[in-house]
């Protein structure tokens, strides 16, 4: 494969940042873009891919793109119900697929596209950063060794000023959405806690309050995984000061670390006791490793697995907002 065919579906906001990732790789070749209509598509182009040569083929029919241009991949970024449909549609069209996060909105879709990646052999990644950091792969392997004894709890935080960001957008529409500051920047949070922690979740308890929008703008929610971690996440989404966090707290360490991005990491072995965490290799983007991971370079870090036990936290995360009791994960 001399490059890498890719399609984009959807230009909005965020999908510039994809373009621009492809457009630095030597081994992609965008080839053609798709949204509602044409032209969204030229000003994206004018935006990001002014020059690029040869200019990606126009469509406002992902069918027909997928059928015309037959690519290699996909990157998909639209409103978050609308994954489903397009990952699945695009895995039976033979792409691999590079999936804007959330994966899917409901834990029945998340296991039948999980299904259809297995069977067809392509592989599907979500975009997230913090597994493509050496931070959280430190982390996970510290977790997997047990190295400070187990781990017992996980506090996590994000605040950002989303209300006020997104007011009037379809990121408060849920029926797009699929909820609110949780399921949007709330995802890269809730997305380190599960591919972190490796196992099922048991039951959850969680409070929401939509301060007079159509979706959740804060949220607490308590958490307990089948291997017995504890864990409590804050998502608020009314705050001018954006910042995250997250406290993992193991036998013998505590451990503190950007749950958004990765960024940064901090060892604890005693009380005021920081130690010197030696990471090994470098940042990369989800983007180029699903590009190495398509040429077989490297393992996808990110995988349908991580998206189906997402949503089945978020399914129960709703259910037990809306009824005030503990709710446990359909499996």
């Amino acid at each position: 494969m001399s490059q890498i065919k890719m399609a984009i579906l959807g230009c909005g906001g965020m999908s510039g940042a994809h373009a621009n990732r492809y457009k630095a790789n030597p081994e992609v070749q965008i080839v053609a873009l798709c949204d509602v209509n044409a032209e969204i598509v030229e000003k994206y182009i004018e935006r990001n891919l002014s020059g690029y040569s040869p200019k990606p083929q126009i469509f406002t029919d992902f069918g027909q793109m997928l059928a015309e241009v037959k690519p290699d991949a996909v990157t998909i970024v639209t409103p978050h119900t609308m994954h489903f449909e397009h990952g699945l549609q695009a895995i039976e069209a033979g792409c691999h697929v590079f999936m804007e996060k959330p994966m899917v909105t409901e834990s029945g879709d998340a296991q039948k596209l999980k299904a259809a990646v297995e069977k067809s052999g392509k592989i599907l990644v979500v975009g997230y950063n913090t597994p493509c950091t050496p931070a959280f792969q430190w982390l996970r392997e510290a977790i997997r060794s047990n190295r400070y004894g187990k781990l017992e709890t996980v506090t996590g935080w994000q605040t950002q000023d989303w209300a006020r960001g997104t007011k009037g957008t379809w990121r408060q529409n849920a029926a797009l959405s699929g909820g609110g500051q949780m399921y949007d920047s709330g995802a890269h949070m809730f997305n380190s806690l599960v591919w972190s922690v490796e196992s099922n979740i048991d039951s959850v308890f969680a409070f929401t309050d939509n301060l007079d929008t159509p979706v959740d703008i804060n949220g607490t929610v308590n958490i307990r995984f089948s291997n017995g971690v504890l864990a409590t996440m804050t998502i608020a989404g009314n705050c001018p000061a954006g910042g995250a966090g997250m406290y993992y707290t193991f036998e013998k360490a505590r451990v503190d670390i950007d749950g958004w991005g990765g960024g940064w990491v901090k060892l604890f072995t005693g009380w005021n006791k920081e130690e010197a965490v030696e990471l090994e290799g470098e940042t990369q983007t989800p983007n180029d490793n699903f590009i190495d991971a398509i040429l077989g370079r490297a393992e996808p870090q990110t995988s349908p697995i991580n998206g189906l036990i997402q949503s089945q936290l978020m399914d129960a995360i709703y259910e037990s907002a809306a009824s005030g009791q503990a709710s446990r994960p359909k499996n």
